[in-house]
C-alpha cells in the first residue's frame, strides 16, 4: 500500500511539473518576457544604388579627414587697433554685419590677447598647410591640431592677400596631403563635402552640391591695408554644403576625396550658414601655394586692364549676338595690355582658347599664368574678332597704391566712400550739412568701424572732418589722396567739427 501511495505521489508530482512546464511555456510571454521594442526589420531595404552612395560619402569623409587641421591663432588685442575677422566682410554692410557680434563670443574683451579659430589642409607630407590669408594674417602665434588631437606650432611661409590664401608650416613627417582635383572640370550639381572645424567643433563633415562656379564681384576679399578691392581675384565655387565660422581655410572635396577648393566665406544675414558658401578653386590654390613654397610669395601675372562683365545691356549696346566676355573700361599706362595694343571697349572672349564668360573668368585665367608667359587673347573689337598676344609681367604693388587715389572720382553728396585703411565711411558735404555744422569745407563722417584704431582714439560718426595735418579738406578725393600718401606708422591729426563741439583726434596709419 505504501508503494502504491508513493507511486501516486511521484506520478502527481511529475504531472504537476509537466502541467507547470506547459503552462509557463504557453503563457510565459505574457507574464515574464519584455515586450518587443521596435520592429524586427527596417521598413525599407536600402537599394544597391543608395547603399553605394552612402558608402561613397563615408569613404570620402574617412579618406580626407586626416588631411584637415584645426588652426588656432592668437593676436594682440591692440595690434593695429583691430581684432580678427573670422570671415572677410564689411561690418558696415548689413549683409555681413552679424559676424562682428558673433566674433565677440570667441574672446574676453578684458584680456590682452584675442584667440580665433580656422581650418587648413595639408598639401605636402612634410607639413606644409594651405589656409586663408585672413585666418593667419597678423597672427602673433599659430598652433594647429590634427585629427588625432596632436598639436604643433606653425609658422607662416607666405601669404597672398589678393587670393586670400596663405601657406603655413609645421615640423614633422608623414602627414597626409590632399589630392588636388582639376577645378576647371567641376560641374554644377556635383556632390561635395566640406571638412573643417566650425564653431569650435573639430573634424566636422557636411555635404552639399556645387551650386555655381565662377562667382565674382562679391567683394568678399577685402585686404586690411586699404588696397583696391578690384585687384582681388574672385572666382569662387559656390556650394550649399553648410559652412560656418571655423570652416574658413578648410577643404571642399568631391566624392573621390580630391580637393575641389578652399572654403573661404559665406553669405549670411545671421552670422551663420543660411545656404551659400564660397570656395577658392583648387587650381588657383595649387598655383598660389606652389609659388609661395618656392619663393615665399605669389608673383602675380599682370595684364593691366580694368574690366567689367558683359551683361545684356553691354551686349545690346555693342551689338553682340551673345552675352559673354569681359569688356575693358580702362588700361593702365605702361602695362602689358597697352604694349600689346589692347583698347578700351575691347571685349575679351578667350584666353589661349579658353572661353571667358565674365570678368572673374579673365582674372582667374591670368592668375594661373606666370610673369613672362605669353597669352593669346581673342578679342571682339567692333564687329571684328581679332587675336592679340600679350606678354604678362609681374604686378608692381606700387601701381595699386598709386592708382587708388589718382583714379578716384569724387562721389556725389550723400554717396558713401569707404576709407578702408582707417575704417571710415565719409561723404561729400551738401548745403544742408554745411548749414547745420556752420562749415564751408570738409567731408561728413557717416560711419566709423567699431574697434578700429581711429574709433578707439575717439573719432565718432556725425561730424565733419575739416582739416587733416592742418590742411583744409575740400573733398573726399583730397582726403583719400592725403591718407594714401602716408606710410604705416605715420601720425595723422584730424580736426573734426561736431554740432556742439570741435575735436582733435591723432591716429597712426596701420601697417
Amino acid at each position: 500500500m505504501k508503494k502504491q501511495h508513493l507511486k501516486l505521489v511521484i506520478i502527481s508530482i511529475f504531472s504537476i511539473a509537466i502541467i507547470a512546464i506547459l503552462y509557463f511555456s504557453l503563457f510565459k510571454g505574457q507574464i515574464f518576457a519584455q515586450p518587443q521594442i521596435g520592429a524586427t526589420k527596417p521598413p525599407i531595404e536600402m537599394s544597391t544604388t543608395i547603399k553605394a552612395l552612402n558608402d561613397a560619402y563615408q569613404n570620402a569623409a574617412n579618406a580626407v579627414i586626416e588631411s584637415v587641421v584645426n588652426i588656432r591663432v592668437k593676436f594682440k588685442q591692440d595690434r593695429k587697433g583691430k581684432t580678427f575677422n573670422l570671415f572677410p566682410f564689411d561690418e558696415d554692410d548689413p549683409f555681413f554685419k552679424e559676424w562682428q557680434e558673433f566674433f565677440k563670443r570667441f574672446h574676453d574683451e578684458g584680456e590682452s590677447d584675442v584667440t580665433a579659430a580656422g581650418s587648413g589642409v595639408f598639401i605636402t607630407s612634410d607639413g606644409f598647410i594651405v589656409t586663408n590669408n585672413h585666418v593667419v594674417e597678423n597672427a602673433d602665434e599659430i598652433r594647429i591640431m590634427t585629427f588625432d588631437r596632436k598639436e604643433f606650432k606653425a609658422k607662416i611661409i607666405g601669404t597672398d592677400k589678393w587670393t586670400d590664401l596663405a601657406v603655413i608650416k609645421v615640423d614633422g613627417e608623414g602627414f597626409k596631403p590632399v589630392h588636388f582635383a582639376n577645378s576647371d572640370e567641376i560641374k554644377v550639381g556635383e556632390i561635395v563635402i566640406a571638412v573643417g572645424n566650425p564653431l569650435g567643433l573639430s573634424s566636422t563633415v557636411t555635404s552639399g552640391i556645387i551650386s555655381a562656379t565662377g562667382r565674382g564681384g562679391l567683394n568678399l576679399i577685402r585686404p586690411e591695408d586699404g588696397s583696391r578691392a578690384n585687384l582681388a581675384i574672385e572666382n569662387f565655387i559656390q556650394t550649399d554644403a553648410p559652412i560656418n565660422p571655423g570652416n574658413s581655410g578648410g577643404g571642399l572635396f568631391n566624392l573621390n576625396g580630391s580637393l575641389v577648393g578652399i572654403n573661404t566665406a559665406i553669405a549670411t544675414r545671421t552670422g551663420t550658414y543660411i545656404g551659400y558658401g564660397f570656395a577658392i578653386p583648387s587650381n588657383l590654390v595649387k598655383r598660389v601655394a606652389s609659388e609661395i613654397i618656392k619663393k615665399g610669395k605669389f608673383e602675380r601675372a599682370y595684364l593691366g586692364v580694368y574690366i567689367k562683365t558683359v551683361d545684356q545691356t553691354f551686349a545690346k549696346a555693342l551689338k553682340m549676338k551673345e552675352v559673354k566676355g569681359a569688356i575693358i573700361n580702362q588700361i593702365e599706362k605702361g602695362s602689358p595690355a597697352e604694349k600689346a595694343g589692347l583698347q578700351v571697349e575691347d571685349v575679351i572672349l578667350e584666353v589661349d582658347g579658353k572661353k571667358i564668360e565674365s570678368s572673374s573668368d579673365l582674372q582667374l585665367e591670368i592668375a594661373k599664368r606666370l610673369p613672362g608667359d605669353v597669352v593669346e587673347l581673342t578679342i571682339l573689337r567692333g564687329k571684328e574678332q581679332i587675336k592679340k598676344k600679350v606678354k604678362l609681367e609681374t604686378r608692381d604693388s606700387s601701381i595699386a597704391e598709386k592708382t587708388d587715389s589718382e583714379d578716384f572720382e569724387e562721389p556725389k553728396p550723400g554717396e558713401p566712400t569707404n576709407i578702408e585703411k582707417l575704417g571710415l565711411v565719409v561723404t561729400p558735404l551738401d548745403d544742408k550739412i554745411k548749414s547745420e555744422f556752420n562749415v564751408n569745407n570738409g567731408v561728413f563722417i557717416k560711419n566709423v568701424t567699431k574697434r578700429s584704431l581711429i574709433y578707439d582714439r575717439g573719432l565718432s560718426p556725425g561730424g565733419v572732418i575739416v582739416k587733416v595735418d592742418d590742411k583744409e579738406i575740400n573733398s573726399v578725393k583730397e582726403l583719400k589722396k592725403l591718407i594714401d600718401s602716408k606710410k604705416p606708422g605715420d601720425a595723422v591729426l584730424f580736426k573734426i567739427k561736431y554740432k556742439d563741439a570741435t575735436s582733435l583726434v591723432a591716429v597712426e596709419i596701420p601697417e
